[in-house]
């Protein structure tokens, strides 16, 4: 007997799956055949199968393949009695977070895990997710590198480097649109000031460069286009291009109010309603794409708003000074303080840094913590409810895990990407 664990999100694999011997890796391809039965039989419940004549094919082959080593060091299947289509459909139900190691299992699988109709199959099935994706500044070398939060084996979480992508600019605008992230900036590595990747199969794919030479501080998107606000050659004069992601072109550059000043708090600006919230030392600015016309908030100029998110058109930003969640609704111009989150809110409450991201409709809240001689980043997930009529956020902490042990790192930015 065996069994398939399946909780709405994917198979949990268990860890011995995914190492030893061939023998354990051919479980491992069973295991896969079999989970379809598990969603056919009874979704969002733990059910229990029996490995059928598919583990009998698959152990008659793993015997005959190892002994013919010589011959071929790596069997074309590891569920040899299906169907291509069949094993795609299979994985597409798989959890993204277990692709890293699946990718592990085998050539064949390597190939599967980063193919457009795996992609392709879990957008048709509804089964693409929210992750949450960070751009790391390393103080050590000076570095700004891409990396996704996964779940490990054992349930908890860690940040994971993203591999063979471009150093990424230390002044830059960075856009999450569905699978893409979008990268506005001067690379050292390459010659373009503007770029996409995209994280289904970690590739990066060159954009029409914008067409004035631009210090990018703030970014965002709304209906397609993404507004980039910054300095050309004068500093103390800031001016917005427009992309669109549809046509991939460059609009002409838009006018920025005289009130607005060469310094803009970078990478802090965020969408609500429709309309872009920025901000810098002295003022709050908002942008209305729609009439094309800046707007002033004075509510929201009652806190110095850093390194916030928006959830359901609520901002949120971890207040250090007060070590508090603070929350602005823009419709009642009102500012809150979200509850339930003492205990997380006092672990954070000495770190170095902090930051606030949010993906799938939750928070995650990021810190530092130091362990003897040893950096820790710490993040947390928390969930959020309205209470009384709204008048009140309750949060609650769905995990705190230690993401990334040692080295010397900050948050640039963090993104919510579909995959």
């Amino acid at each position: 007997m065996g069994y398939i664990s399946e909780d709405g999100h994917g198979c949990v694999w268990k860890d011995w799956w995914l190492k030893g011997d061939f023998q354990n890796r051919i479980t491992l391809g069973v295991a896969v055949g079999s989970c379809v039965l598990g969603f056919i039989l009874s979704h969002k419940v733990r059910v229990v199968v029996r490995f059928s004549l598919i583990l009998e094919d698959s152990l008659r082959m793993s015997s005959k393949t190892r002994s013919k080593k010589e011959q071929s060091s790596e069997p074309q299947s590891l569920i040899p009695s299906l169907p291509e289509e069949i094993i795609v459909d299979i994985l597409a139900r798989v959890g993204s977070c277990y692709y890293p190691k699946l990718s592990l299992v085998s050539k064949h699988f390597r190939s599967l895990v980063t193919s457009h109709e795996l992609y392709a199959r879990r957008s048709l099935l509804g089964c693409t997710e929210h992750s949450l994706y960070v751009v790391l500044c390393n103080r050590e070398n000076g570095n700004y590198q891409l990396y996704a939060l996964r779940q490990k084996a054992n349930g908890n979480h860690s940040l994971v480097l993203i591999p063979s992508l471009p150093k990424l600019p230390r002044k830059g605008g960075f856009v999450a649109v569905g699978s893409r992230i979008y990268v506005f900036g001067r690379f050292k590595s390459i010659p373009q000031n503007a770029i996409s990747i995209d994280c289904r199969y970690q590739t990066v794919h060159p954009l029409p460069s914008m067409n004035v030479t631009m210090s990018v501080s703030v970014a965002d998107i709304i209906d397609g286009n993404i507004y980039l606000t910054g300095y050309c050659s004068n500093p103390t004069k800031m001016v917005m291009m427009v992309f669109n992601t549809e046509t991939e072109m460059w609009e002409p550059k838009k006018t920025t109010p005289e009130t607005m000043s060469g310094y803009l708090w970078e990478n802090e600006c965020v969408v609500m309603a429709g309309k872009m919230y920025m901000s810098d030392p002295s003022y709050n600015f908002v942008y209305d794409p729609k009439e094309s016309k800046w707007e002033t908030d004075k509510m929201l100029n009652m806190f110095k708003w850093r390194k916030a998110r928006v959830v359901d058109d609520v901002l949120y930003y971890y207040d250090s000074g007060w070590g508090v969640l603070r929350a602005y609704d823009p419709k009642g111009s009102s500012w809150v303080v979200v509850n339930g989150l003492e205990e997380l809110l006092a672990d954070a409450r000495f770190s170095d840094w902090s930051y606030t991201g949010s993906y799938g409709g939750k928070l995650a809240m990021i810190f530092t913590k130091t362990t003897g001689r040893t950096e820790v980043i710490r993040c947390g997930e928390i969930s959020l409810e309205r209470r009384r009529q709204g008048k009140e956020i309750w949060g609650k902490v769905e995990w705190c895990d230690d993401v990334l042990v040692g080295g010397d790192f900050y948050v640039k930015k963090t993104l919510d990407v579909i995959v």
